[in-house]
Parts: C-alpha cells; sequence; structure tokens
C-alpha cells in the first residue's frame, strides 16, 4: 500500500512542479491538442461504424430472433468501443511524446536539474531520437495488442468479464502508460525498453500507483491535454527514486546524483557517473 500511495504521490508531485514552472505547463499544451484532435476523430468514427463492424463479423447471428439478436450485437459494440478506448489511452501517451519530443525531453531534464546533481543527456540527434522512440513505442503497443485480445476474449465470461478483467485492465493500461512516460527519463540514461520493462516490474505496486489513476482521468475529455506536462515530470521524479539516484545523493556518494568526479568528466557532458544508467544496472535474472 505504501508503495501506491508512492506511486500517487509522484503524480501529483509531477502537476505541483509544472504548475511552480509554469512556461512548461503552456509549452507542453499544443502536442497534446494536436493528438487530442486526431484520437477524437478516430473515436468518433469508431462509434459510428462499431456496429456495422460486430454485424460484419458475427453473420450467423442474422436469423436469431429479437431480443437476443440485439442484445447480443448491443455487447459486441461495446466491448469494441471500449477495446478501441483501450487502445487510445495506450497510444495516445505515445503519439504525443513523439509529437512534443524535444519539448518533453527538455521538461524531463529540467525536472532532474532542479532536484540536483547530474542531469543525464542522451547526446543523439533528435531524428535518432525520434526513431529509438517511435520503434520501442511499437513494441509496446504489440505487448499491448497481445494483452487486450486476451481481456477482450475473457469479457465474454459471465460475471468476471464485467468486473475482474474491467479492473485488470486498468491495471495493464496504468503499467504500460507508466512505461511510456517514464522511458522519457529512461532513454535519457540509455537505459533499453527490456530494462525499463524489468526495472518497473521491481516496483509494480509503484508503478502502478502511478499509473492507474492517470488512465482514469484520461478517459475525461480534455484531462489529458493539461496533465501531460505533469505526468512527465512525475514519470521523471519517480525514476530518480527506482534507479536509485535519490538516496545516492542523500548520501553523498560520488558514483550517484552528487558532485561530478573525473569519472564524470569521461563519461560524456551530463552522463551520471558509474554507468550510463544512472546507477540502474542489468536486470535481476528474475525479470529479465
Amino acid at each position: 500500500m505504501r508503495d501506491l500511495a508512492g506511486g500517487f504521490g509522484y503524480l501529483l508531485a509531477g502537476q505541483r512542479w509544472v504548475l511552480r514552472h509554469g512556461r512548461w505547463l503552456g509549452f507542453g499544451l499544443l502536442p497534446g491538442l494536436v493528438s487530442l484532435v486526431l484520437y477524437a476523430g478516430a473515436l468518433i468514427g469508431l462509434g459510428y461504424g462499431a456496429d456495422d463492424l460486430t454485424a460484419w463479423i458475427t453473420p450467423f447471428a442474422d436469423d436469431w430472433s429479437s431480443p437476443w439478436l440485439g442484445l447480443f450485437r448491443g455487447f459486441l459494440t461495446a466491448l469494441v468501443f471500449c477495446f478501441g478506448l483501450f487502445l487510445a489511452v495506450i497510444t495516445f501517451t505515445a503519439v504525443t511524446l513523439l509529437i512534443g519530443q524535444p519539448f518533453y525531453e527538455s521538461l524531463s531534464e529540467q525536472v532532474d536539474r532542479s532536484e540536483g546533481g547530474t542531469v543525464p543527456e542522451s547526446g543523439l540527434p533528435l531524428l535518432r531520437e525520434l526513431w529509438i522512440s517511435a520503434r520501442d513505442s511499437v513494441k509496446v503497443l504489440v505487448r499491448v495488442l497481445l494483452y487486450g485480445i486476451l481481456l477482450f476474449a475473457l469479457g465474454f465470461v459471465p460475471v468476471i468479464g464485467q468486473t475482474v478483467v474491467p479492473a485488470i485492465g486498468f491495471c495493464v493500461s496504468g503499467f504500460f502508460l507508466a512505461e511510456e512516460l517514464t522511458a522519457v527519463a529512461l532513454q535519457r540514461r540509455e537505459v533499453e525498453l527490456a530494462d525499463r520493462l524489468a526495472l518497473l516490474r521491481t516496483r509494480r505496486m509503484l508503478v502502478l500507483g502511478f499509473g492507474v489513476p492517470l488512465v482514469l482521468a484520461f478517459l475525461v475529455p480534455l484531462v489529458a491535454v493539461f496533465l501531460m506536462p505533469g505526468a512527465v515530470a512525475g514519470a521523471t521524479l519517480m525514476v530518480r527514486d527506482l534507479t536509485g539516484e535519490d538516496e545516492s545523493r542523500t548520501a553523498g556518494t560520488d558514483s550517484g546524483t552528487g558532485t561530478s568526479s573525473g569519472t564524470d568528466a569521461g563519461t560524456g557532458a551530463g552522463a551520471p557517473a558509474g554507468g550510463t544508467t544512472g546507477g540502474f544496472g542489468p536486470p535481476p535474472p528474475a525479470y529479465s
């Protein structure tokens, strides 16, 4: 329970950070607005076409008598729209981060800078960073689709499909939403996708405490646009906890995010001493 509360605390801390630094909130609204328009159009189209889609995939039910035909296809239509909404929540963050990549990376760096210590920088050209972000987002989307298909099938199970499955769906959405947001800070620390997922699994409750409330908030129109900058800031703060950078700085060790040493100079500007991942080494075998 402490980690659940801690994850939610990082979400609130991120929102407070951007409110104290108003210009970052202002600049962050544009990418979210562009994404919102795109997704609103897609969901409206799905809403109008979902009933035709369910009729097309269930031709065997054409001869069913009323009210069973309407109930069956109405239930399927609702599931199709919910599945589309599920994908929209997951991919919205990835698309918004791609659109606003330069801004969100600068915001994440500023959060690190405000917390003290060194500020990890990827040092990669913008196009290379965009390619890596897009590639990793596709890999995450594949995982989400696999979970989504499984949960969609389980949705037909009586009682469980209407109670347990939606709860699991929110947890899955929250986990991967948190992964997309923490990727901004972790990519600057040169942590690859597989290692990022392993790191997040070590503190599942912390990650869910951050991601699930954000998923629920993103279901409200326009809310996602205004929360995105703060979500990136909060994710950066959470990354500092996950990688142990705050503990290292508090302890005053040279290998964390404390004062620079000769090793710091050798690793390049902004890179944390002792490695390129800010103190996060290879994942434990159980999570790889």
